[in-house]
């Protein structure tokens, strides 16, 4: 019988085997490492505390001297292993993320460059590898990669989560349920159809609790056998909309505008320009709550995996698809190359082989996960990724290639607003079809106000960082680099001797 891609990619054998883990004698009785994946959706970095304490007070406090979510759970598994503090979505938008993220190729090649474009059949994900060297493995919550089906439970194509019971394609759905034909969305409209509405939630079927009580569950079902589970929070993307009590935790609390929020206008690239005009401390309020139930509930997986005897011998990462701007430059969300919106939480935890309290400023991208997660886990990957792997960062070692990463927009391939960036550990190049190249230091300038890309003394960074966006888009074929004014300008800042000389740009 002939199978068709679907069958293929799932049931085929792709000859992979567990190997030692890194740094540990061969012996057939060491247990091979869990692996438990924590995601959150739409999350800025600066409301988990491991994250505050290594910035200064203007950058931690950016909404006020009090302003602030305590998260012990999360910050306990950075303090049991490593922060990164330049780790970035490959693309900061949902879809495209997650699809660097489980792959390890970037967007073009998955080809998920927009929202709600279905994941190639002929993709490797690391849940499958992990699964061909017999791990159990799942999934619950938000997917994003099957296309346009909402919610779309348990999505035909798994990409080696072989439970999927509990994934749905995709909607930030406030409250589930379990009925006798399996799960569903518990709050419904008027017209009986499935919604947002958040009235009633409470601690079994709040989405933040539900999906964490699927993950426990599964944790106990699997304790016996080396397992990888991904769960995927829907939360703090909007809507802001929270189950009581976190609902009005943070009624008392006082919000100040980040000072960006009054930046002036003038020469804002066209990836920042101002979006709105007044300050919502509601809307903060209410992302706090989320933030700390979530939070709470990663508080009781650890505690699952602690009753089980498990937290020993099981990776935990903590990390979000791409951040949320919550006022910064005045705008909300994501989409932009902003760090805010850029750049991601990612803390991880490996006893034995992770440093505890190790901050890692190398860095990298979504894209960079599967090599990486493999490598420390001592499984082979397929060959096929465009990541790379720093699992010798994450076991004290040091890295000398692979010092730039890169994001770019999410975008039709011939979209001419187009962005992309390569990042090093301070600096950030940011050329776009529509608009004039920047340079960002964000070191002396962690605000991200001033363009740095026509200063001389910057031109060796410049030069650096083009030619190794150069280098990324003719290895990785990202289209983006043949744009008509965004390949003049990268081919000016990697190679040019003549005074700069803007195209006159038509978009």
């Amino acid at each position: 019988m002939k199978m068709n891609r679907r069958e293929f990619v799932y049931t085929t054998g792709l000859g992979i085997a567990a190997t030692t883990l890194p740094g540990r004698a061969a012996d057939n009785k060491i247990k091979r490492p869990n692996l438990l994946i924590i995601q959150t959706d739409e999350h800025n970095f600066r409301t988990l505390g491991c994250y505050r304490k290594l910035m200064n007070s203007d950058q931690a406090m950016i909404w006020g001297p009090d302003a602030k979510v305590e998260t012990p759970h999360i910050d306990s598994i950075a303090a049991q292993g490593a922060t990164c503090t330049r780790c970035y979505a490959t693309s900061p938008v949902c879809s495209p993320s997650r699809g660097a993220f489980v792959t390890g190729l970037y967007p073009q090649n998955t080809p998920v460059v927009q929202n709600n474009v279905p994941l190639g059949d002929d993709v490797i994900t690391f849940a499958e590898l992990l699964r061909k060297a017999g791990y159990s493995t799942g999934y619950a919550g938000k997917w994003h990669l099957d296309g346009g089906g909402k919610p779309q439970w348990e999505p035909e194509r798994r990409f080696g989560f072989a439970d999927n019971r509990f994934m749905y394609n995709r909607g930030h759905w406030k409250q589930l349920e379990i009925t006798k034909t399996g799960p569903r969305v518990k709050a419904r409209n008027n017209k009986g159809k499935p919604s947002y509405g958040c009235n009633g939630a409470d601690e079994k079927s709040f989405t933040t609790d539900f999906l964490a009580d699927r993950t426990i569950e599964f944790i106990n079902d699997h304790k016996d056998s080396p397992f990888c589970y991904m769960v995927s929070i829907p939360d703090p993307h909007g809507p802001n909309s929270v189950r009581k009590p976190y609902d009005t935790m943070y009624d008392a609390m006082k919000f100040t505008p980040p000072s960006t929020m009054n930046k002036s206008p003038k020469n804002n690239p066209i990836w920042a320009k101002k979006q709105v005009k007044k300050f919502n401390s509601k809307l903060l309020k209410k992302y706090f709550g989320m933030v700390k139930c979530i939070d709470d509930n990663v508080g009781k997986i650890l505690t699952s995996l602690r009753d089980n005897n498990l937290l020993d011998n099981t990776i935990v990462v903590f990390t979000s698809d791409h951040g949320d701007l919550c006022f910064e430059h005045a705008r909300q969300n994501k989409g932009v190359p902003l760090e805010a919106s850029a750049k991601i939480p990612f803390v991880i935890s490996m006893p034995g082989t992770i440093k505890p309290n190790t901050a890692i400023s190398h860095p990298m991208g979504t894209v960079d996960f599967l090599p990486t997660i493999l490598g420390l886990m001592g499984v082979k990957t397929a060959g096929k990724e465009e990541g790379s792997d720093f699992s010798a960062l994450f076991q004290g070692k040091t890295v000398a290639s692979n010092k730039t990463a890169f994001s770019r927009a999410c975008a039709a391939n011939t979209s001419p607003t187009a962005w992309l960036a390569a990042i090093d550990d301070r600096y950030k190049l940011i050329l776009c079809n529509a608009c004039e190249p920047w340079l960002i230091d964000n070191k002396n300038d962690p605000n991200e106000l001033t363009n740095h890309f026509f200063n001389p003394d910057h031109r060796k960074t410049v030069r650096r960082l083009a030619k190794d966006m150069q280098t990324y888009g003719t290895t990785c074929n990202d289209p983006f680099i043949q744009l008509p004014y965004l390949k003049h300008d990268l081919q000016w800042a990697a190679n040019g001797t003549q005074p700069y000389k803007s195209p006159t740009r038509i978009t």
